[in-house]
């Protein structure tokens, strides 16, 4: 067995052949004869890394730190290696991303130690001593030991080991073995170009879909997102594989790339070689997502600062996405072109022509010459055109798509006033299918924010919170890609109104042109609703639309907005809010298109967004406000006459019961109209019930999943106790130690000293909890085990904030103001979400002798805005100034405090 070989006992260190003129190898090879190797190692480490990391402060090129670093590294494990004895039948390895000489601060340092096939078990202890020796010394390592034989054998099956193989790069021991490695695991054995080229395309592709299949995505992945560095190493692998050059730069000048091509790949992997580095140093760890907190450190450490036109976050944000979008956009021609150059050289090509300017290219469209652009701009829309009229089209040749960014600039203002061009552009519109990927290939290649530069404008916007998931640019298209969906057969069973409205609706282009502008208005300050109003309504003028088509899409994008906030900050159980909204919609035609634009909205925004909570509100809206259009506006139902019926239907289930009508009028004398407005009969029917049989002055607590169409999807905690004014803090306290998040609560007080309460709650994954009798038990005891304790609320029940609701301490907002017509007042709290929040609003009500009504809840991303209906003791309306101010000026200094107590921790 071979031994190791102690530094005293062994012959001086081979020179590393490399000096790196930012290490001393000289002291480092005396200090390893005066010292212990352990201590002279990670002293070098340590004096390498405050060196690199204050070049990188200083805003060293990039690259070069990257390599150097790499050097070192090499370096180092040249030492240690050299501290064993070995033969001729082992060598030491750099493969993957080290293989490549890239080492950012905290990557995984990739080692293949490979054996002759006849020296397997020679160098355990060895083996076993050396890579000991690197993990106490401080380094990340990811070690492999295999034979020739055993590495082949695993890189034919895997596409992965193949590919670090590609890059493996000798740092001690044998060569001979490595030449043999490349050889045998080269294209002429195993995973030839095309079948190499599949895979890194499949792979790529599977990868992409885990982000959604784009590039902007909030805290993005700056390694394996679209257009991050793992796209531009796929071009790196299969380019290498096929052309079989060490590194793609040695294809300058070889039809690979262009000049400015190769200038964007080098300049964009720069911009994310330094986000990653900043990355690894501010995590001390090996992390690739640009978190929110690494977004504002970065940007402060680039240079980004605040002024009027945005925040240093975002401006910074906004050159990351353009970057990953350049990135993306030549990875498509890149790949497009291996693609060809690869696969369709081996075979015979069909070309079919379309007409003078664009061909078929056995699947691929391309131009008939390459004067094409300039003899007839308006071919730069043309073809996207013929495209969506022909899906079965697979793309677009990569020398067209360089030629379509070469030529983008044709697209100015005669382009754009063209009429021909303005038709072509409408009818993209009207395509059956393909709308939303002619409208992706339009943005990506350049000439979508060209045509419409108020849309260039949102390019690459992003918004700093939690809210909004993807840029502006990205969540329009995906908005637009929503409501095609809503057509699908699908999207019968999620979106059953949104998918009948598109069944039944013609001109279906003049929602997506809706779309298209809702957000457009954004970044520009002001109300974007209103910007992108006016922004619409040139649009549709320049576009030759009808008046009347005008007039829907400007409402559209000025009112899109509004069904959302009706559904979840006003009372929609109430005849005079759907009155109200049904006069602002006016007609069937409005309502169903603001419908459809409202769900693919909130879809769009973030896959949280839309839960069975929301989908319930916005269907009992859209459902009511069709009742009202239905009936005539000026023949709403009565209040009185609502009351009745609503008494009338409940009693009738009543008496299904055996329960006398004149029982439960009796108990209802002691309710408030309100009561009888805002829930349903059968909730009414339920509750009574529940109420006459309760022979007990203990509170009385029910829970049970609505059956309610206008409560469906959330879970119903109904209780009815002795009215004091802890309930509500008391029960939002319980509640949220039970890891409940309240959707709605309702409030009611009796005339005989009794409060009536109903709470709509879903779990932490925004779903009701289902009909589980054990859960139900649980919450009912803990409920009723709080009420008996009423007592002086002085802490409510904290939960531990999420980290990433902690980046965003944006102060609390209040408004206050009279409702004539209910008789309340409303307070409207907008705040950064956080655990128990409602319990503090209800101990601050509680204090100021508040009493709570109603109350709308309604969480957006990372804050909460919710609308409280309240009265003073006398259930009138607050019409004291001073205590109105001094209410709004305690509940924002208890959340603000709140607040900054978890930034603290």
């Amino acid at each position: 067995m071979t031994q190791a070989v102690s530094v005293e006992q062994a012959p001086k260190f081979p020179l590393y052949p490399c000096q790196p003129i930012f290490f001393n190898q000289s002291k480092f090879r005396e200090d390893l004869k005066k010292h212990p190797p352990i201590k002279v190692f990670k002293s070098a480490i340590a004096g390498i890394d405050s060196h690199f990391e204050s070049r990188f402060h200083e805003g060293d090129d990039i690259h070069r730190l990257v390599q150097e670093r790499a050097t070192f590294v090499d370096l180092l494990l040249h030492y240690a290696w050299h501290q064993y004895a070995w033969d001729d039948d082992v060598a030491l390895i750099a493969v993957g991303g080290y293989g490549r000489k890239e080492l950012h601060p905290k990557s995984d340092i990739d080692i293949l130690i490979l054996l002759d096939d006849k020296a397997q078990k020679k160098y355990n202890d060895n083996l076993q001593l050396f890579v000991t020796f690197l993990w106490d010394i401080g380094l990340e390592i990811g070690s492999s030991v295999r034979t020739l034989k055993e590495c082949v054998k695993i890189a034919k099956g895997d596409i992965t080991v193949v590919t670090n193989l590609l890059e493996a790069r000798r740092l001690a021991g044998n060569d001979t073995l490595r030449d043999k490695l490349q050889l045998l695991t080269g294209p002429e054995h195993m995973w030839p170009a095309n079948k190499f080229f599949d895979a890194k395309v499949e792979e790529q592709e599977q990868r992409h879909l885990k982000y959604d299949n784009v590039e902007y995505n909030l805290e993005p992945n700056v390694k394996n997102a679209p257009g991050g560095l793992r796209d531009i190493q796929t071009i790196n692998w299969v380019a290498k594989r096929y052309f079989n050059v060490p590194d793609i730069t040695r294809l300058a000048g070889a039809d690979f790339f262009t000049e400015e091509e190769y200038g964007a790949l080098r300049s964009g992997e720069a911009f994310l070689w330094k986000v990653r580095y900043g990355i690894h140093l501010i995590a001390n760890r090996a992390e690739e997502r640009l978190t929110f907190e690494y977004q504002r450190e970065l940007a402060k450490l680039f240079g980004y600062k605040d002024d009027d036109k945005g925040l240093a976050v975002e401006k910074f944000m906004h050159e990351y996405y353009r970057v990953v979008l350049a990135l993306r956009e030549l990875n498509d021609v890149l790949v497009n072109y291996l693609d060809e150059v690869i696969h369709t050289k081996r075979r015979k090509h069909k070309i079919t022509a379309i007409n003078d300017r664009f061909q078929l290219h056995d699947n691929l469209i391309e131009v008939t010459r390459e004067s094409v652009f300039d003899e007839s701009p308006c071919a730069l829309m043309e073809i996207f055109v013929i495209m969506g009229n022909n899906p079965s089209i697979a793309g677009v040749r990569s020398p067209t798509i360089r030629l379509i960014r070469e030529k983008r600039w044709l697209v100015n203002a005669k382009f754009r006033r063209d009429p021909h061009i303005r038709a072509m552009f409408i009818e993209l519109f009207q395509l059956k299918v393909g709308l939303v990927a002619q409208l992706e290939r339009m943005r990506r290649y350049g000439i979508l924010g060209r045509y419409l530069p108020v849309f260039g404008n949102i390019i690459g916007q992003m918004q700093h919170d939690l809210f909004h998931r993807y840029t502006v640019d990205a969540h329009t298209l995906m908005v637009i890609k929503n409501v095609r969906k809503f057509r699908h057969e699908e999207a019968k069973q999620k979106f059953p109104i949104a998918h009948h409205i598109m069944k039944r609706r013609q001109h279906l282009h003049l929602l997506y042109i809706a779309a298209l502008f809702h957000d457009i208005g954004k970044g520009r300050g002001g109300d974007h609703s209103t910007l992108g109003a006016r922004d619409a309504e040139t649009f549709c003028e320049d576009h030759q639309l009808r008046g009347k088509d005008t007039r829907l899409v400007v409402w559209l994008v000025e009112k899109h907005l509004l069904m959302s906030y009706v559904s979840q900050k006003k009372d929609i159980s109430d005849p005079e809010v759907i009155r109200d909204f049904a006069l602002e919609v006016g007609d069937q035609r409005h309502l169903d298109y603001l419908y459809a634009l409202t769900v693919a909205d909130m879809c769009g925004t973030s896959p949280d967004i839309w839960n069975t909570w929301r989908a319930s509100l916005m269907r009992q809206l859209y459902m009511e406000t069709k009742r009202a259009l239905r009936r005539g506006l000026e023949n709403h139902i009565d209040k009185q006459e609502h009351i009745e019926e609503t008494q009338q239907l409940a009693a009738a289930r009543l008496a299904d019961k055996g329960i006398c009508e004149q029982i439960a009028r009796k108990l209802w004398d002691q309710m408030g109209d309100e009561y009888f407005i805002r829930e349903s009969h059968t909730d009414i029917a339920w509750q009574t019930e529940a109420m006459i049989q309760h022979q007990s002055e203990s509170p009385l607590i029910l829970i049970r999943e609505t059956t309610n169409l206008e409560f469906e999807g959330a879970t119903q905690i109904f209780i009815r106790t002795r009215d004091e004014r802890h309930v509500f803090p008391a029960v939002a306290s319980v509640l949220t130690s039970l890891q409940l998040n309240i959707q709605d609560a309702r409030l009611y007080s009796t005339n005989d000293g009794y409060t009536v309460d109903t709470f709509y709650v879903l779990n932490d994954n925004d779903q009701p909890l289902g009909d589980n009798a054990a859960k139900y038990l649980k919450i009912s005891r803990a409920i009723g085990e709080e009420l008996s304790l009423l007592g002086d609320y002085t802490e409510v029940v904290r939960r531990r904030t999420p980290r990433v609701l902690k980046q965003f301490s944006v102060p609390t907002r209040t408004s206050i103001s009279n409702d004539i017509v209910s008789g309340n007042t409303v307070l409207e709290v907008i705040s950064p979400d956080r655990p128990g929040l409602l319990a503090t609003i209800g101990q601050v009500f509680m204090e100021h002798d508040v009493q709570l009504q109603n109350a709308k809840i309604s969480t957006l991303g990372e804050r909460v805005e919710d609308v409280f209906f309240i009265t003073d003791a006398n259930n009138q309306p607050l019409g004291d100034p001073r205590l109105c101010r001094a209410l709004q000026d305690d509940i924002c200094f208890r959340l603000d405090k709140r607040v900054e107590q978890d930034l603290a921790s």
